[in-house]
């Protein structure tokens, strides 16, 4: 056997399902075993759509995907999606083959550039140790929440396996937990809170990290709200609160900016989470809860900070409470609050006044209708751009695996393949995707794509002929934005060119057909080209610029 059929026999043996890419002469072998030994393969049309699609498959379906590469061209094609993976911990294992002769066209220094982007740099160094490698590989990926770029040189993969290569699985390392008096100073902290709320953040999500969260919250007497990428976590609490952060709705954004007491558990507590510090009280206590101890702190000064795994520092300070104060505590979980968390919660209960005029439709009114006709077995995936916040506060999602955030790098682009990775994870709820007209262009390459795979992929396009984070950052009596602002375009006749079912929305009555089409039971994406107001910058981008 050569060293490229066993790679991609050990991966699927691994338990490797699902592989991403873009193939060429460098990881043609490679793939085609993976595909012989029971893993699908997705053709993408480009590298990045394919990186994109990888990451999104592995964070809504739990498992390790594969991102299969040329080498050269093919692997510096998929760099953004590989950097957004890798800073959001995505267990994405980048299979690349590699250019070693600097006499090659190909020749780069793809180790350096996955350092850079923050993955993990491996090779497959030689046939003896290939199977080891491609093992460890897998197994930081797995059991360490990572991004690894694994080089397959050329000349490696066409030797052969030695008779005595051997396999070998590398299990998980136990997660770090506290030292028993920074729990006891956690648990006086909590003892002395009045208020107190938790903050979950993308490690914790799995592993049991939820219930031990709830049970923690429910002895504490503390609210818990989210980051925007675990969005949904806590929707059947009935003291869930939603998302913290540029994204909280009036109320969210109350109950943490009143706390005496907030604990981030796996969450960065960034400038997005936190509105540049404004959501923490002057006078509150700040907890961190990572399994990076970089992590903590690095965004703002802690009162304490815990390394340890999430449910791992839970559960111990659960115990640790209940010996101390023997039952639950009423906390921030009074009658009042209940009652408005369940009447005013959410961006839907929120009165505003429609503003939709001369042929446009005002986003948060499109947003909203499309939430009522939309089944609520969806996942919902978002692009970045001015826009964003309407579908990721006004679409509701059932749960922590049904909004895929991919939004770490803040590139523009990548909601389309998004979209595409998380419904072939998801393929029992209905994909729905929000984006851009800007980013909507650059990400077409994959339409044909989802047209393809028949993926009934629900576009929404918030279409306002501009890139408009850049139009309301400068402002319109600014300087001149003319390399910013663009004729309108029929969007929805360019996704029929691919194959697509379209409609052009100006007002809600516009949204008929779509009650259709999911009736229909589709096979086909369907776009929606939503002519939308645009007058002013969306409030969370306001509050990110700081005006």
């Amino acid at each position: 056997m050569l060293v490229r059929e066993a790679i991609g026999e050990q991966l699927a043996d691994l338990g490797v399902r699902v592989a991403f890419g873009v193939v060429g002469s460098g990881n043609f072998h490679y793939t085609n075993a993976l595909m012989e030994h029971g893993a699908r393969f997705v053709a993408a049309r480009h590298e990045g759509g394919a990186a994109t699609m990888a990451d999104a498959y592995a964070r809504m379906s739990g498992e390790v995907a594969v991102l299969s590469l040329h080498q050269g061209c093919g692997y510096t094609n998929a760099l953004t999606g590989i950097a957004e993976a890798a800073k959001s911990r995505t267990p994405l294992l980048v299979l690349t083959a590699e250019a070693t002769e600097p006499t090659s066209n190909f020749f780069i220094d793809q180790a350096g550039m996955a350092e850079g982007a923050g993955a993990l740099a491996m090779r497959v160094r030689s046939p003896e140790t290939a199977l080891v490698d491609v093992a460890r590989a897998y197994a930081a990926c797995k059991h360490q929440q990572r991004t690894v770029v694994l080089n397959v040189p050329i000349d490696v993969q066409d030797m052969e396996l030695p008779a005595h290569a051997r396999r070998r699985t590398f299990g998980p390392l136990g997660l770090p937990q506290p030292a028993p008096e920074d729990i006891a100073r956690f648990v006086e902290l909590i003892q002395s809170a009045e208020r107190p709320v938790f903050v979950a953040g993308r490690g914790s999500r799995g592993d049991g990290a939820k219930e031990a969260l709830r049970e923690l919250a429910a002895a504490s007497g503390a609210l818990l709200a989210t980051s925007a990428v675990a969005r949904g976590l806590f929707n059947d609490d009935p003291w869930g609160i939603d998302v913290s952060g540029g994204f909280s709705s009036p109320l969210t954004a109350e109950l943490v900016s009143g706390a005496d007491l907030v604990v981030g558990f796996g969450c960065a507590l960034n400038m997005w989470t936190m509105r540049h510090g404004k959501l923490i009280g002057e006078h509150a206590k700040v907890v961190q809860v990572d399994i990076d101890p970089e992590a903590i702190g690095r965004n703002r000064d802690v009162d304490l900070g815990l390394w340890g795994g999430v449910a791992e520092t839970a559960r111990a300070t659960t115990a640790a409470l209940g010996d101390t104060v023997g039952g639950d505590r009423r906390g921030y979980r009074t009658p009042e609050v209940g009652q408005r968390i369940r009447s005013s919660l959410r961006w839907n209960q929120v009165d505003f006044t429609d503003q939709s005029a001369d042929g446009r439709i005002d986003p948060r009114t499109l947003s909203m209708e499309l939430n009522r006709l939309l089944p609520s077995e969806r996942i919902v995936s978002v692009d970045s751009g001015n826009f964003l916040g309407y579908p990721s506060m006004y679409l509701d999602v059932p749960d922590e695996y049904g909004f895929c955030f991919t939004q770490a790098f803040q590139s523009v682009g990548l909601g389309l393949a998004t979209g595409l990775g998380a419904a072939l994870a998801q393929p029992g709820r209905l994909p729905v995707v929000g984006v851009g007209d800007g980013g909507f262009l650059m990400g077409i390459t994959e339409l044909e794509t989802a047209v393809r795979l028949a993926v009934p992929l629900l576009v929404v396009i918030y279409n306002d002929a501009m890139y408009g984070a850049e139009v309301h950052h400068f402002g319109f009596d600014g300087p001149p934005l003319d390399a910013v602002v663009f004729p309108d375009s029929d969007l929805a006749a360019i996704a029929r060119g691919h194959g697509c079912e379209a409609i052009t929305v100006r007002e809600v009555a516009d949204l008929a057909p779509v009650k259709d089409w999911i009736s229909s039971g589709p096979s086909r994406p369907m776009i929606i080209d939503a002519k939308v107001l645009s007058r002013e910058g969306s409030w969370w981008l306001q509050e990110a610029f700081g005006h």
